[in-house]
């Protein structure tokens, strides 16, 4: 059975959108995932299913969220292929510092993308690249103080995204991996 991979943006941020990992991990089982494990309480979910549809599986997850808890919460879902692969691709990886290491996970990859929309932000020393459907962030001055935040590169872009750090990014596809033995 498929291990997926379900990033839900802006859940648990500043008292909003507040929902317990054990809630949301029961929230999975009644769409029928299994073997579900979260990470962090920021809505990192793995779980199993045989549904391969990558967009019937985040319209399922957001409409049982929306029932359950009454948030519009986007949700993301990534198989480990593609997150191996997004890792694998960050040319920032080897050459910068992991600790200021992001990537922003794009609801789909953008057709006709121009850079520019978002360099326009950068600060001294950030840096970014596109790859398919994620934008790999270098931020030396912590994600805290970017301009290149969530909210921003969905206005530029008008695409759902989210991010999360190198680290957990990384931890995602551990567990996934472990999860698919």
């Amino acid at each position: 059975m498929p291990t997926y991979i379900s990033i839900l943006r802006g859940i648990n941020v500043s008292g909003k959108n507040l929902i317990k990992m054990d809630s949301l991990k029961k929230l999975f089982l009644r769409i029928n995932f299994e073997n579900i494990q979260t990470y962090l309480q920021s809505g990192n979910v793995i779980f199993n299913t045989n549904q391969e549809d990558i967009k019937v599986l985040e319209t399922s997850i957001s409409n049982e969220i929306k029932t359950e808890f009454g948030y519009e919460v986007p949700v993301i879902v990534i198989s480990i292929d593609e997150l191996s692969d997004i890792i694998s691709k960050n040319p920032f990886a080897k050459i910068m510092d992991n600790s200021f290491l992001h990537v922003t996970f794009l609801a789909y990859e953008p057709e006709n993308f121009e850079i520019a929309l978002l360099t326009e932000k950068l600060e001294a020393d950030e840096a970014l690249i596109q790859y398919r459907r994620t934008i790999f962030l270098y931020l030396p001055n912590g994600y805290g103080k970017t301009k290149l935040n969530n909210n921003f590169i969905e206005n530029k872009l008008k695409i759902t995204a989210t991010t999360r750090n190198w680290k957990t990014t990384n931890e995602i596809l551990k567990i996934a991996k472990e999860k698919s033995i």
